[in-house]
């Protein structure tokens, strides 16, 4: 990692995701595979100007998956980090407004 913008990948919009975003104040984004609870926190305060309260960081494991072709032949997606970022209740991440 060359700077604190390199820490966060992407956003993860999903069902569950929206739901800890509406209710829980969570957002979920996929990270640096060496970014720590710390980094992650840095980046997002200092990108998204807001308090975070917590981090939780979790390794999401490789998954394989068959061709429609062959069934033989598995194709395997490399696994990733993600961090879910709670913030305190009077904060929110306006890239995330358009998805409520």
């Amino acid at each position: 990692m060359n700077s604190i913008y390199d820490v966060l990948r992407r956003p993860l919009v999903t069902e569950k995701s929206n739901y800890q975003m509406k209710d829980l104040h969570q957002y979920v984004f996929e990270v640096d595979g060496d970014a720590s609870r710390s980094l992650v926190k840095q980046a997002v305060e200092k990108i998204f100007d807001v308090e975070v309260l917590r981090v939780n960081i979790i390794n999401a494991p490789a998954k394989h998956s068959r061709g429609a072709r062959n069934r033989r032949l598995k194709i395997r997606k490399s696994g990733f980090k993600k961090a879910i970022v709670t913030l305190s209740q009077k904060d929110r991440i306006p890239f995330f407004e358009g998805v409520e």
